[in-house]
């Protein structure tokens, strides 16, 4: 199982989006689909039965897709960074080019690379595209802006304090000329429990920032876990419901027990909905309350 999973906040396009990618992507495969419960639906105004959660993996990366009604909307804050074979990538850029809602980086030559582009495509995700070759081919992309433009190092360094397997592995920096800060980070890659990550600063106007439509789902193994890193991603952030918070630079992380999917799945649809009852008033998840909901029969 994937440690850290990225999360993406549709209103009712989970499933179809979930689709899109997997079919567009080599080495691609749906996953499960979990549906709202009674109390679930309740709060969420979805109907009860209905898709609630699919997960996927395109390239070796995982990712859940949860239909949450139009709450939140998806920012360029985060993106997912491709790297590509040469003979895949125009083929990958016209696909997500199809219906796109905005190019923030026309597909062409660079100084950096011999193709690139950026766009968000017909669902308002966001895609870097390059050429060149990686071991993980999909790696998250976090644009510090606003407030957070000139925090991406510190975030870095605080991040990777977090998991086991973590370090900075690569920065490049903003230079006299530049049109940003000069010294802030212009590119940086870091590795999360193993897994790649890269971020950017970015001082120029910009009218989005993170939002929940993109968290972070981290999957623990125990309670000390999900205890320890709630304690630390709230220092200086703010504590959600049902396992959510945004930490102080305003990146939201999902801290869930890895069980909870085993749980929420379970073809027994008493015990799905026993589970979410005991979920709902939750901030920090309780391992042990879930347990014994779970197994009330």
């Amino acid at each position: 199982m994937q440690k850290i999973v990225p999360h993406l906040w549709f209103d009712n396009q989970a499933r179809a989006a979930a689709k899109f990618y997997t079919s567009i992507f080599k080495n691609s495969m749906m996953g499960s689909i979990s549906h709202y419960t009674k109390a679930g639906a309740k709060v969420s105004g979805k109907r009860k039965g209905s898709v609630m959660t699919v997960s996927f993996e395109v390239e070796g990366q995982q990712f859940i897709a949860l239909n949450g009604g139009p709450v939140f909307t998806f920012t360029p804050a985060i993106s997912f960074f491709v790297t590509c074979e040469k003979e895949e990538i125009d083929d990958l850029w016209y696909l997500l080019s199809i219906g796109a809602k905005a190019i923030m980086m026309p597909f062409d030559k660079y100084s950096f690379s011999e193709k690139y582009g950026w766009l968000e495509d017909k669902y308002g995700v966001s895609w870097q595209l390059t050429i060149g070759s990686r071991a993980q081919k999909i790696a998250p992309c976090l644009m510090f802006v606003q407030k957070q433009a000139g925090k991406a190092e510190e975030a870095m360094h605080f991040y990777i304090s977090l998991f086991p397997n973590s370090e900075i592995t690569m920065i490049s920096r903003y230079t006299k000329g530049d049109r940003d800060v000069e010294g802030t980070i212009n590119h940086a890659e870091f590795t999360m429990a193993g897994q790649e990550f890269m971020c950017m600063d970015s001082s120029l106007e910009h009218m989005f920032g993170f939002n929940e439509a993109i968290s972070l789902l981290v999957n623990c193994k125990t309670q000390d876990e999900i205890d320890y890193l709630w304690r630390k991603l709230t220092d200086g952030g703010e504590e959600s419901q049902c396992g959510w918070l945004k930490d102080k630079y305003g990146l939201s992380w999902q801290i869930t027990p890895d069980i909870i999917s085993q749980m929420m799945l379970d073809p027994d649809p008493e015990k799905s909905e026993w589970v979410m009852e005991a979920l709902l008033p939750m901030k920090k998840i309780d391992i042990a309350t879930l347990k014994r909901a779970y197994g009330r029969k």
